[in-house]
């Protein structure tokens, strides 16, 4: 598959099957994340994947409440995957303060989104997450209290017989050159 066909094809899934999702899929996606590149080769990520029936449940149910319910589909979801971020190193924390950029924020989109492009590659569906109650998921998953989850992402074989609509501003709308 060509890659702006892959990126077409890669969309936020919000429903999924209940086939169960192999764990090699599962460790392609993950190599993908792991050669992704990040400020100084600082690599701040480590994941953390949820594949347990029950511990999925439990997960997921930390992902919406009855205030916020837009996240209920992550309980079809067959795995989770739990983004840590690590500290980046020293060069890398400096260098994020004199520029004002959360140099790690951006090195785990990065590794995300190659992620749920494998995942894609691999007939799978994903949902990258950033509304979840982190204190609840770290006790579920004994993450220590110095860690920061980054984020989540939702997995499964998507339930849907068309790819949604992309609906994306005009390349005109967005691209200009040599100024604004």
């Amino acid at each position: 598959m060509k890659f702006l066909e892959l990126v077409q094809q890669r969309f936020s899934a919000r429903k999924y099957t209940e086939q169960p999702v192999e764990r090699e899929k599962i460790d392609y996606c993950l190599e993908a994340a792991r050669l992704a590149p990040s400020a100084s080769n600082s690599q701040p990520w480590r994941f953390i994947v949820v594949d347990d029936t029950k511990m999925v449940e439990k997960v997921s149910k930390e992902t919406y409440n009855k205030v916020v319910s837009f996240n209920k589909f992550v309980s079809k979801a067959q795995v989770v995957v739990v983004m840590i971020m690590e500290k980046p190193k020293l060069i890398t924390q400096i260098g994020g303060k004199i520029k004002n950029k959360e140099y790690p924020l951006i090195d785990i989109g990065i590794a995300a989104e190659h992620f749920c492009l494998q995942a894609t590659e691999n007939g799978l569906g994903t949902c990258m997450l950033g509304w979840f109650n982190e204190k609840a998921i770290k006790g579920i998953l004994n993450i220590p209290k110095g860690k920061t989850i980054g984020l989540l992402i939702s997995v499964g074989y998507p339930d849907y017989k068309k790819l949604p609509n992309k609906n994306r501003k005009s390349f005109d709308e967005i691209v200009s050159y040599n100024g604004f």
